[in-house]
């Protein structure tokens, strides 16, 4: 598979009728994806009961500067493990790249950061992944399910959860009321 045909630093919208609750009118910001498989991080659906402070006082950190965010469904897998999507304007001890677009952290070092108000200046934070094994994802992008659109900073840092997804299909000239949830036969 070529590079361009890789994910890596684009948003995942489910499609209408996608089959799987967890993934109904979801919004995936796709952090890898090469020919061993794919991660994503889910920014489509905030976690009902649970805020950043909460988040924060299990950890014993104090809030201090940081907003009381909301925390997101970042997918069904692990969903005990945190991420924090955020701008490339900050890096920590196991921060990676996601194709010069924004940046992914899985360590308490960026929740510290955000706390003492010298972390990142954009970011979101989600609890659990989507992944895809080997060649999965790839095969589920030819049927349907899904589809793709670039990765976008007002997107992700600038759209509320609830509006990403709708927004998310706006900007790419869809109106998503108007996709059929099957296809049909001619």
């Amino acid at each position: 598979m070529d590079e361009a045909s890789f994910l890596t630093g684009q948003l995942l919208l489910a499609l209408p009728g996608i089959g799987d609750p967890r993934f109904e009118r979801a919004v995936i910001a796709m952090c890898a994806h090469d020919e061993q498989g794919a991660l994503g991080v889910g920014i489509g659906h905030e976690l009902d009961g649970l805020r950043l402070h909460d988040l924060l006082a299990q950890f014993g950190i104090e809030s201090g500067a940081a907003p009381d965010a909301p925390v997101h469904f970042g997918g069904p897998v692990e969903p005990r493990r945190g991420f924090v999507l955020h701008s490339t304007d900050w890096g920590g001890q196991d921060t990676i790249d996601v194709a010069g677009r924004w940046a992914l952290s899985g360590t308490v070092d960026v929740l510290r950061a955000i706390a003492d108000g010298n972390g990142p200046a954009r970011w979101v934070v989600a609890l659990g992944y989507a992944g895809w094994s080997e060649g999965q994802l790839d095969a589920e992008m030819t049927r349907h399910g899904w589809f793709n659109v670039p990765g976008d900073d007002a997107l992700l840092f600038g759209t509320s959860a609830p509006k990403r997804w709708a927004e998310s299909f706006a900007k790419a000239g869809i109106d998503p009321r108007l996709l059929a949830n099957d296809g049909g036969t001619a």
